[in-house]
């Protein structure tokens, strides 16, 4: 991407359009951001000669104007409501924010509106997948933040999200579709965060940010797609199974690893406001996924090996293994260095 001078204009640009909806001060700027976005996000997409990449633009680019179609016509009914003096226009106001909260959600690919995710996470590359988990839901989140005092509509929301993110995920076998339905499920615990606290929501993010980071950056490195693919790869290496596995359980949120850390701070926050039904729920729809992480790494582990297979040449440019590392340790440690500030804190 860095090395075209064109792409690398419109991942800029791409950053940009996001800061200007976060920093907006009215609905139109928000809209204009988001449409600044998509139109950034397209060429991105597209690779030159690729059928699959093309599909996938245009089904993104459909889902995406359609959603920024009827947010802009949410804002407009939503202006001219809050601008009228009658009481029976004012009842109705509501229902105009229930709209822009949907499409954003659709914007998101959170459940229901979840179906064109997988399908064009399917087919694009691992860096476009990153971007679109991690940095293409910051605006709407952000703005969704903005109308969390819809309760009932947020809570349905997140039942949906962890209960299809977790069951859709248990028979792929291509892992851009385990991770998308991953992302789905994690959208869920984000707008769990969101209801009691921003701070909340935004630690969940970057820590989410950061594990899909360092598990997509081994999959592009090593061009891996499919679970046959990485129990081959893992043949050759236990150093490769430590690495990459680290991640996709701290990911999956067990105990110690990193990614535990945010969903303790929601469930204990959930347990603080009494909902426990609530915080069942979300406990076990993450033990499902965690299952599906399980399954990858249990039978990558327990597959025989010969210990003799693997050198660092053969794997890893230097580069590349000093970042791995790291991000390894981070995935193993930090918890228990965030933890330790806690309590001295308290």
């Amino acid at each position: 991407m860095f090395k075209n001078l064109s792409k690398m204009i419109f991942f800029f640009l791409l950053i940009f359009s996001t800061l200007i909806t976060i920093s907006s001060n009215s609905w139109f700027s928000v809209w204009m951001g988001l449409e600044i976005n998509l139109l950034a996000f397209i060429p991105l997409m597209t690779k030159k000669n690729n059928m699959i990449y093309s599909e996938a633009t245009l089904n993104y680019f459909l889902i995406q104007a359609f959603a920024s179609s009827v947010i802009l016509f949410s804002i407009i009914i939503y202006m001219m409501l809050i601008n009228t003096n009658f009481f029976i226009f004012k009842i109705n106001l509501f229902y105009s924010l229930y709209l822009i909260c949907m499409t954003l959600m659709l914007k998101m690919g959170a459940a229901p509106f979840h179906f064109w995710f997988p399908n064009v996470m399917e087919n694009m590359s691992w860096n476009n997948n990153l971007i679109l988990m991690t940095w293409q839901k910051l605006a709407p989140m952000m703005i969704l933040s903005y109308i969390i005092f819809l309760k009932k509509m947020m809570i349905l929301f997140i039942i949906l999200s962890t209960f299809i993110g977790a069951l859709g995920g248990l028979n792929q076998t291509s892992l851009r579709k385990l991770m998308a339905f991953s992302s789905i499920n994690h959208i869920g615990w984000m707008i769990t965060a969101m209801m009691f606290n921003e701070n909340l929501w935004l630690i969940y993010f970057l820590l989410y940010s950061f594990l899909n980071f360092s598990i997509i950056y081994f999959f592009n490195n090593f061009k891996i797609y499919y679970l046959n693919q990485m129990y081959s790869l893992f043949m050759n290496s236990s150093i490769l199974k430590f690495n990459l596995l680290t991640s996709i359980l701290s990911l999956g949120g067990l105990p110690p690893f990193l990614g535990f850390f945010p969903k303790w701070l929601i469930i204990n926050s959930l347990l603080f406001m009494k909902m426990n039904f609530m915080n069942l729920f979300l406990i076990m729809m993450s033990l499902i996924t965690l299952f599906y992480y399980l399954k990858i790494s249990l039978s990558a582990f327990l597959l025989n090996h010969n210990e003799f297979n693997w050198s660092f040449k053969n794997y890893y440019k230097n580069s590349i293994f000093i970042i791995t590392l790291n991000m390894t340790f981070f995935s193993l440690m930090s918890f228990f260095l965030i933890i330790n500030m806690i309590h001295m804190i308290h």
